[in-house]
């Protein structure tokens, strides 16, 4: 640091605004995959949890709504519903839904999902094993597809003085185009 004494005022004030402005362009490019580790780990604001194995912890005898909600970006030329709205499911038991996605174009288009969980409180119990929403999903012209999520509702919210009164649970999806040609930049 012998060096750093050595400059002129202005120098180090010129190097020391340097090492700031560099140092903020950094935290500002590592704070998007920050943040999205940040909810998956935490379920944040509604990010529900993914299930490393493929067993539910098993049904508890209180029973919780789910109501099912579909979305589509006005750029993606598809239809895309739940098939089943509202279910009330046993807590800690495997489920599973169907969403239905038909592609109304010409030409094949890919689209990805985004999800979430309402209240926010509940998706840190909100536990998908397998979903539709993991992959892009590529639809020739006018098919139409089945797509599945298998989950649970973890009972550990049976615990939490925040999220135990909580009597029915949004799983919400919202199908965005993928641009296939930024994708490849």
């Amino acid at each position: 640091m012998s060096w750093y004494r050595n400059l002129s005022r202005n120098a180090r004030t010129g190097v020391l605004m340097f090492a700031i402005v560099f140092g903020m362009v950094g935290v500002a490019y590592a704070s998007v995959p920050l943040y999205r580790l940040f909810c998956q780990v935490t379920g944040f604001g509604g990010t529900p949890q993914v299930a490393v194995g493929a067993e539910a912890p098993g049904a508890t005898a209180r029973t919780i709504s789910i109501r099912f909600d579909a979305n589509t970006d006005a750029q993606l030329p598809w239809r895309f519903r739940a098939e089943e709205v509202h279910r009330t499911i046993p807590i800690g038991s495997r489920n599973i839904a169907f969403y239905t996605a038909r592609n109304d174009s010409g030409v094949p288009v890919t689209g990805q999902a985004s999800f979430n969980v309402t209240p926010a409180q509940a998706g840190r119990y909100f536990t998908k094993i397998h979903c539709f929403c993991f992959e892009e999903q590529t639809l020739q012209p006018f098919q139409e597809v089945r797509m599945p999520v298998t989950f649970y509702v973890d009972p550990a919210i049976l615990n939490d003085p925040d999220a135990r009164n909580i009597s029915e649970i949004t799983l919400s999806y919202t199908f965005y185009k993928v641009d296939r040609a930024a994708a490849a930049r």
